[in-house]
């Protein structure tokens, strides 16, 4: 007997046998058609699963190209304030010799005003 079916092909000989095959037959048939709906109701799941999925992975991939394209600006402003902060870091450089130059300057014209006159 085939695995599956609830008859042995090789007895039936008289119209109640027949029957009884057509019977077993048409219920094996209605089984078949219960999977098949099954199995095709499971794939259109599996589809809805499948679209879902792509499109989450269309919004992480979306999100992770903004996030990169602010990480990215954020870049290329800390560069711009590290120039500008070296830049002016120069600036008070040169002005704080200025100002020691200055400052040596007075000192100098300080001292000789209070050293005594020679005679």
């Amino acid at each position: 007997m085939p695995p599956g079916f609830g008859y042995d092909l090789t007895v039936a000989t008289s119209d109640d046998a027949l029957e009884n095959r057509v019977t077993v037959l048409e219920r094996e048939f209605a089984r078949f058609r219960e999977q098949a709906a099954l199995t095709r109701s499971d794939a259109a799941a599996a589809r809805m699963l499948a679209a879902g999925a792509d499109h989450d992975v269309s919004e992480v991939r979306a999100e992770l190209r903004a996030h990169t394209q602010a990480l990215n600006a954020l870049r290329e402003t800390q560069l711009e304030l590290r120039e500008t902060q070296f830049e002016q870091g120069q600036r008070m450089s040169q002005g704080f010799s200025m100002l020691n130059t200055g400052m040596a300057q007075i000192t100098a014209l300080l001292t000789g005003m209070t050293e005594p006159e020679p005679d």
